[in-house]
């Protein structure tokens, strides 16, 4: 019996020490993996530096000013862009490890396509991961995370996500500056603007000129400098029309199109707002040729395209693609606001 007690206990013993062992392995893999897959970085107010960097050698910087986002120090960045990054950066959760048989095969993709992500926070990097290519269901993100204490990357990628979204996240990485770039062309509150003139060159007798002596008054002469009459609700329509009105492309200086508008274009009409401070805010705008495609779509043979032109704005730095859909309402001419 002594025997066999000794050997129960002998066996007894050696199991709590296999099952020790195995418990601190386990919690030491399960800290590691936690460690590893720690992308979200939710604190996003106190983020004031983000920089972004592809394989291919575009790299973006954007940061936080007193009065928004900066893109490469150099342009105003998106209102849109920004909040949905930052959404992405504190909602950004595993969704699962990566399969033994996968991870070879992701890794090696990551390597030579992906998009390195640093987060900096009062000067100091707070966060670092590598955005990589989306499942193959696209309902997943590969990211490989960094260790912020070596510099090193961990081993193992995992599959991200954002719960309640059924997408990848990979765009929202962006690494162009165009389109990072905010592209609000005009943006006034009525009683910010002084005067409005728009000069119609095409029909040069349409041309106005709008004189905003207060709210309540309001003069309307034509190119020649001739008072008009004009219906006042119609004439404050207008000038609440200048409020966030957006182009819908920003053209980036080494586009072709850039080159041609700036050195051969005449624009068909040009827009110059003075402001209560004597700030002046130029726009011209250029026709945009049609194409076969859209004359077959509408049946008609348009030699300018009907729904988009270019435009030239800031007072000739920047350039865009627009809508007449949104400037439409702005090229009008002075019998617009005549009475009746």
């Amino acid at each position: 019996m002594k025997n066999s007690t000794k050997i129960i206990l002998v066996v007894l013993l050696v199991l709590s020490a296999i099952a020790i062992y195995t418990y601190q392995k386990k919690g030491k893999t399960s800290t590691i993996d936690k460690e590893a897959s720690d992308f979200r970085f939710k604190d996003t107010a106190s983020i004031d530096r983000i920089f972004l960097a592809d394989k291919n050698g575009k790299q973006v910087v954007v940061e936080k000013q007193s009065d928004g986002w900066i893109v490469n120090k150099k342009y105003r960045a998106r209102p849109d862009v920004i909040d949905l990054l930052l959404y992405t950066i504190s909602s950004v959760e595993v969704k699962s490890p990566v399969s033994k048989n996968a991870r070879t095969s992701v890794i090696k993709i990551m390597a030579a396509k992906s998009t390195k992500v640093e987060l900096y926070s009062k000067g100091e990097k707070v966060k670092q991961y590598y955005v990589g290519h989306p499942t193959q269901d696209n309902t997943g993100t590969y990211m490989l995370l960094t260790n912020p204490e070596t510099d090193e990357n961990y081993e193992e990628p995992f599959i991200t996500h954002i719960p309640g979204f059924d997408g990848f996240l990979t765009t929202r990485y962006l690494t162009d500056d165009v389109d990072w770039r905010d592209r609000l062309v005009i943006n006034y509150r009525p009683p910010q603007i002084k005067e409005i003139k728009l000069e119609l060159f095409e029909v040069p007798d349409s041309s106005f000129v709008i004189d905003l002596i207060s709210m309540q008054r309001f003069n309307l002469k034509n190119g020649s400098g001739k008072p008009l009459p004009f219906e006042e609700d119609k004439l404050k329509q207008y000038i609440a029309y200048f409020q966030n009105v957006n182009c819908e492309v920003v053209l980036d200086e080494k586009n072709h199109l850039v080159d041609s508008l700036s050195k051969s274009a005449i624009p068909f009409a040009k827009l110059t707002i003075i402001d209560r401070n004597q700030g002046v805010n130029v726009c011209e705008f250029f026709h945009k040729h049609a194409i076969a495609s859209k004359n077959e779509q509408y049946g008609i043979e348009y030699k300018y395209d009907p729904d988009k032109l270019f435009i030239r704005y800031n007072n000739g730095k920047d350039y865009g693609v627009a809508q007449f859909y949104v400037f439409g309402k702005i090229l009008q001419t002075y019998r617009y606001f005549l009475p009746g």
